[in-house]
């Protein structure tokens, strides 16, 4: 493994990131659900801003989040979207094991093959990105 140079801990392994599609979440609550469905967060989660800080800082592995979608939630609620940028910035920063949050400026295909889930929200209509976003 790489360490990152005076931290001490690991890189994140770019190849395989964790993809946290926000595609349909147009709300904290909605950002939350995404989370706790995509992201390995304990099951004590508190669903709160402070939470989600602590819980991806104290990972256990070196992760890389890569941020897909998530301009329709930002435009619904920039104050709330600067608050995740915020606790994402924050939380790479404390990771003892390595942390790295990348925010896709385009489509991106789930290495997987996994469709994209459902939207949290249950009154944001599906929506189907066009071509180029």
């Amino acid at each position: 493994m790489t360490a990152h140079r005076g931290t001490g801990h690991r890189a994140p392994d770019l190849s395989r990131p964790v993809l946290l599609d926000l595609h349909g979440v147009t709300d904290k609550t909605a950002f939350m659900n995404r989370c706790v469905r995509t992201l390995p967060l304990p099951v004590w989660f508190g669903r709160n801003w402070d939470a989600l800080a602590d819980c991806l800082a104290d990972m256990r592995e070196p992760m890389a989040i890569v941020v897909t979608g998530w301009q329709a939630y930002a435009e619904a609620h920039p104050d709330d979207w600067t608050i995740a940028q915020q606790v994402f910035s924050a939380a790479a920063r404390a990771s003892a094991r390595g942390l790295a949050v990348l925010l896709s400026l385009g489509p991106l295909e789930d290495p997987t093959g996994t469709p994209a889930p459902a939207s949290d929200d249950p009154t944001a209509p599906s929506r189907t990105p066009p071509v180029g976003e």
